[in-house]
């Protein structure tokens, strides 16, 4: 088996990584499985993140690599799914609250201290299926972790990405709305100027050699404090599903 010409983005080798806000998570990290605490947003989302990646992509069985996994949050629900699970992040008491959390629950996660860029650079085409959410927002260069996301993916593997929209009303929401009126988030938690708009992310994939085969918005009622998706509003929070090429004869 050959694989046509490779054209498409490297990951970078040098650390792609921000120490404020890998510092902001290690003050947090002990407060991931609160769920009324500051990751309350990340749990009441999960369930409809888990389930629209098992339902394009069912997990069972399948090796599976969780990009900027904090806490566990995602790595654990997909676990509890079947998925054999290895867990990415730079923050290391997130990551020890991670493994203790699964031990707890009986759960086999395999969790590292890693940059995308760095795993890539060690297991290149190794899992099924990648994930990234929530976590391009907070890196200098979001398009080397989609490279290395690529990177890492078998041919005709899926990658999933989520991130918040650059608009005004993913300022007022996501921003003022979440960090300074509802209290959601930590204030300070993001940052504007780093949020991706879903045209960049689509040509980020396509550098990288990912195909864009869907993209959906996520939308919060603070009135229900419910999540759900709706595929035609991505003004502020949205998750993108990209494939990589198959194998060519």
């Amino acid at each position: 088996m050959t694989q046509p010409h490779d054209n498409t983005e490297q990951p970078q080798a040098t650390p792609n990584t921000d120490a404020a806000e890998i510092a902001k998570f290690e003050q947090l990290a002990d407060k991931w499985w609160d769920l009324e605490g500051e990751f309350q947003p990340l749990h009441g989302m999960n369930p409809l993140r888990a389930n629209y990646i098992d339902q394009h992509s069912p997990v069972a069985e399948r090796e599976l690599l969780d990009v900027g996994c904090g806490g566990g949050i995602l790595a654990e629900a997909l676990a509890q799914r079947g998925a054999r699970v290895t867990g990415i992040d730079m923050g290391e008491a997130p990551l020890r609250v991670a493994r203790e959390h699964a031990k707890q629950g009986g759960l086999q996660v395999d969790y590292l201290h890693s940059t995308a860029e760095q795993l890539a650079a060690q297991q290149p085409g190794r899992y099924d299926i990648v994930t990234c959410l929530e976590m391009l927002e907070h890196v200098p260069d979001p398009a080397s972790v989609i490279a290395a996301c690529a990177a890492l993916v078998k041919p005709g593997g899926t990658v999933y990405f989520s991130t918040i929209n650059r608009t005004p009303k993913a300022w007022g929401l996501a921003v003022v709305g979440a960090e300074y009126v509802l209290g959601l988030l930590p204030k300070g938690t993001h940052d504007y100027k780093k949020f991706i708009r879903p045209s960049e992310l689509a040509s980020y994939a396509r550098r990288a050699g990912l195909q864009l085969e869907d993209i959906a918005g996520i939308r919060y009622n603070p009135l229900s404090k419910q999540f759900s998706l709706a595929p035609h509003d991505v003004d502020v929070n949205y998750i993108a599903r990209t494939r990589k090429a198959p194998e060519t004869a």
